[in-house]
């Protein structure tokens, strides 16, 4: 995260436009590339791409819990989003990889230094639970 922020094409960053905001406007387009990329399976999908190119199976494996159904689902987000290639191989028996895009690569990094500070910080995190329970 830190100084070296990336401006989208209108030149304002996304912080700003939380500050003005945009971004909690209902009609903000943001907003669904936002609900993609820090859904509960989006952020971990990312994760494990960002580390390798994994088949559908693979990433079934590694992201612990995910269902067929929304691992299918989250990969197609990503996949129109512009941030995973699905490759397709016709041979037998067919497979399909996925890996990340550039812009892929960057936003998997951001979703990453945001699970680190989350590890890091989880005992404030689930103290500060218990005292509000």
């Amino acid at each position: 995260m830190g100084s070296d922020v990336d401006f989208p094409r209108d030149g304002v960053p996304l912080s700003d436009q939380v500050r003005r905001g945009e971004l909690l406007s209902a009609d903000c387009p943001s907003r669904e590339v936002l609900k993609h990329v820090t859904s509960r399976w989006g952020v971990l999908v990312l994760m494990v791409l960002l580390d390798q190119t994994c088949r559908f199976s693979d990433l079934r494996r590694k992201v612990d819990g995910v269902s067929e159904k929304m691992l299918a689902q989250t990969l197609q987000w990503l996949v129109a989003d512009g941030f995973v290639i699905r490759t397709a191989y016709e041979e037998v028996p067919p497979h399909v990889d996925y890996r990340l895009t550039p812009l892929g690569e960057e936003v998997a990094r951001q979703v990453t230094s945001l699970a680190d500070w989350i590890e890091v910080n989880l005992s404030r995190i689930l103290s500060a639970r218990v005292l509000e329970a």
